[in-house]
């Protein structure tokens, strides 16, 4: 079986600023993948790229074999953006509802699956909830919440645990460890070097270029390292280094 992602010499530029510079990688299945880096190094562009939502300077992005934002991808890839996916005036749980609808989930096992990802991300008591009244956080668990819905091959989440308290970060990780095992495959952006080490895989980024992607304790050794947060600054500092 070929790679689930396959990224070919992609480059990204908004006029003279390099967003991405001549990307080339595969990611395969079954993993949770790490994209670590500070603010403006280029994860958002890139996992963008790989939904097909971002246009191409240059180069390829191929998911399941199929080119980044074909029709064929539409129901194999659910894509979180950082700002707030649900509408303001439906409940918790009507948005749940809608947003499973319109991803094409039978009435039966909709309600299932509505219930059981509100009871996943602790949205219970706030279920029947006008989605505008809720605080920060639970609007992001909503947000989350819906990029969880149908079955999807793919899961692109951008700064999922932004804004959440220490016990649900863990519990969502948790939630992540277990998606994961049941088949699909999930990205997940992040600038907080502790989360790089729940990961099955990490691609360090900076200024556009990866500086290596490997497993957290492939990086660590081939850095002499204890810390991702002690990898990524050696690697800034020697200028980078592929892995």
């Amino acid at each position: 079986m070929g790679p689930l992602i396959k990224i070919k010499n992609l480059s990204v530029h908004f006029g003279s600023f390099v967003a991405l510079n001549s990307l080339s990688l595969d990611l395969h299945a079954g993993k949770i993948t790490g994209l670590i880096g500070p603010s403006g190094a280029g994860k958002t562009t890139l996992m963008r790229s790989i939904v097909g939502r971002q246009k191409l300077t240059s180069g390829s992005v191929h998911v399941l074999g199929y080119a980044a934002g074909s029709k064929e991808l539409r129901d194999k890839i659910n894509y979180k953006t950082q700002e707030i996916s649900a509408y303001d005036d439906l409940t918790v749980h009507e948005n749940l509802t809608y947003f499973a609808k319109m991803l094409g989930v039978k009435k039966q096992p909709r309600e299932k699956q509505v219930n059981s990802i509100i009871k996943q991300l602790d949205l219970e008591p706030q279920q029947n909830q006008i989605s505008h009244t809720l605080s920060g956080g639970q609007r992001q668990r909503l947000s989350l919440a819906i990029a969880l819905l149908g079955t999807p091959k793919l899961l692109v989440l951008d700064e999922p645990t932004v804004g959440l308290d220490p016990v649900l970060r863990d519990e969502l990780w948790a939630l992540f460890k277990s998606i994961a095992e049941s088949g699909t495959s999930i990205i997940i952006s992040s600038h907080a070097m502790d989360e790089a080490e729940r990961c099955d895989e990490l691609m360090l980024i900076r200024d556009g270029e990866i500086l290596m992607h490997d497993t957290p304790a492939a990086i660590k050794t081939k850095t002499k390292t204890k810390t991702i947060e002690e990898s990524f600054l050696k690697l800034v500092r020697a200028g980078g280094k592929n892995g």
